[in-house]
C-alpha cells in the first residue's frame, strides 16, 4: 500500500499549492472538503459530488458512531463502500458535536460522557474511543481527539482547554498507532491568544501528526478575530505538513485562509444554504426564494457550467423552492458545490502561476460590484 504524503508545489506570498498523495487518489490543495455528516452530502449523489471537482469528503464520527455505528459500518465493508465513496475521507473526531451538546455532557480529563440527541442513550468518548471508530469507519485521515471552548472565553478557561486537547493528543496518537496509507492530524487550540497557540503548536509538533489543523476557530469570534488568529497560527506549523481550517466557511473567508497559508477547509454552508434557498455565486449571495425571481428567465449566473446554471432559469429554481420540491435543494447545493470547487481550482492555478494577488483582488472587485439579484 502506498503512504500519506504532502507535497508543496508552489508559493505565493503565504498562500501555498500542493498536493496530498493517499492510496485512494490524490487530494488537490488547497482543497475544500464538503460535509458528509451522515454518510450522505446531502440532496447530492456521489458521483454528483465528484462532478464538481470535490477530492475528498468529510464524514462525521459523532454522528456515524450513534447511527448506523461504527461497528455495522465496519461489517459492511467500511464507510467508503457503505457510502459509494472510493475517494479519500477525512472524519472529524466527533469532540466538536459532543462539546456542544451543553447540558447532556459530563467532562473529565478520561474523556466525554454524552447522552445522545437521538434516543438519550449514554455514551463514553475518549480519544481511545475516537480513534477506535475512526479506524472502524476506515478514514483516510483521522482527526485527533480534542475539545473545542466556545468563544469569547477567558483566557484561563482556553489555557485549560487547549492543555488537556493536548494531553489527548498525545493519547490519540497512541491509540492510533501504525496504520500505513492513513494518517492522523494535530489540531492547534488557544482561542485567539497567540502564546496558547504557541504553546499548542509546540506541543503538537513534539508529539509528531501528517497534518495540523487549526481548531477553535469560527465559533462565534468573527472574521476579523479569526484572520488576526490566521496571521500567524498556520505559520507556527510544520511548512512540509498540510494545515487544515476546521468548519470555514464562506466564499471570503476561504479565500482569507488560503492568502494566510491555509491548504485544507470543510463547511456545511455550501449544502445548507442550498437547501434554504440561497445560491452562491461570483458576484454574492441570491436569494432565490424571493419574489423578483419568478418571471427572470436568466440563469444564476451566466458564467456558471452547472446543472443548475446550464439547464434551468431563475424563474423556475424560484418555483421549485418555493412548492418545496426535492428538486430544489438538489440544484441548489450542486451549484455551490461547484462554485466552492471553482473558487479552489481558481486559487491553485493562480498560486501556481504567481498571480494570486491578482486573482484576490478581482474575486473581491467581483463580488463589490452591485447587486447580484439585479445584474
Amino acid at each position: 500500500m502506498s503512504t500519506f504524503s504532502f507535497s508543496l508545489k508552489a508559493t505565493d506570498g503565504k498562500a501555498r499549492t500542493g498536493v496530498i498523495d493517499t492510496p485512494r487518489g490524490a487530494i488537490r490543495t488547497p482543497a475544500f472538503m464538503p460535509v458528509g455528516t451522515a454518510a450522505t452530502v446531502k440532496a447530492m449523489m456521489p458521483e454528483s459530488v465528484a462532478a464538481t471537482g470535490a477530492d475528498i469528503l468529510l464524514g462525521n464520527t459523532y454522528h456515524l458512531m450513534l447511527r448506523p455505528t461504527a461497528e455495522r459500518i465496519d461489517r459492511l465493508g467500511g464507510l467508503h463502500k457503505f457510502m459509494n465513496w472510493d475517494k479519500p475521507i477525512l472524519t472529524d473526531s466527533g469532540g466538536f458535536q459532543v462539546m456542544s451538546l451543553a447540558g447532556l455532557r459530563k467532562l473529565t480529563e478520561e474523556g466525554v460522557k454524552f447522552a445522545s440527541h437521538i434516543d438519550g442513550s449514554k455514551h463514553m468518548l475518549t480519544p481511545e474511543r475516537s480513534m477506535e471508530i475512526q479506524k472502524l469507519l476506515g478514514s483516510d485521515i483521522v482527526m485527533c481527539f480534542d475539545e473545542c471552548p466556545a468563544l469569547p472565553a477567558e483566557d484561563a478557561v482556553v489555557a485549560k482547554s487547549m492543555r488537556m486537547s493536548m494531553r489527548w493528543a498525545e493519547r490519540s496518537r497512541d491509540a492510533f498507532g501504525d496504520r500505513p496509507g492513513h494518517a492522523l492530524f494535530g489540531i492547534q487550540q488557544g482561542g485567539v491568544t497567540r502564546e496558547l497557540r504557541e504553546e499548542s503548536a509546540e506541543a503538537l509538533t513534539r508529539i509528531g501528526f501528517d497534518g495540523y489543523a487549526v481548531g477553535g476557530l469560527a465559533v462565534g469570534e468573527g472574521q476579523e478575530a479569526m484572520f488576526g488568529v490566521l496571521d500567524y497560527a498556520p505559520g507556527m506549523l510544520p511548512a512540509d505538513k498540510p494545515r487544515y481550517l476546521m468548519g470555514v466557511g464562506k466564499p471570503d473567508d476561504i479565500v482569507g485562509a488560503v492568502a494566510r497559508g491555509i491548504d485544507m477547509m470543510d463547511c456545511v454552508l455550501p449544502s445548507r444554504s442550498g437547501r434554504t434557498g440561497q445560491a452562491f455565486t461570483r458576484h454574492g449571495v441570491v436569494n432565490i426564494k424571493n419574489a423578483r425571481h419568478q418571471d427572470d428567465p436568466r440563469p444564476l449566473d451566466e458564467s456558471c457550467t452547472c446543472p443548475a446554471c446550464s439547464n434551468y432559469s431563475r424563474a423556475y429554481l424560484h418555483h421549485v423552492y418555493r412548492s418545496q420540491e426535492m428538486i430544489s435543494g438538489m440544484l441548489l447545493t450542486w451549484h455551490n458545490l461547484h462554485y466552492f470547487q471553482e473558487i479552489m481550482q481558481g486559487m491553485r492555478d493562480a498560486i501556481a502561476a504567481g498571480t494570486f494577488d491578482a486573482w484576490q483582488a478581482d474575486f473581491h472587485a467581483q463580488r463589490a460590484n452591485g447587486d447580484i439579484e439585479r445584474l
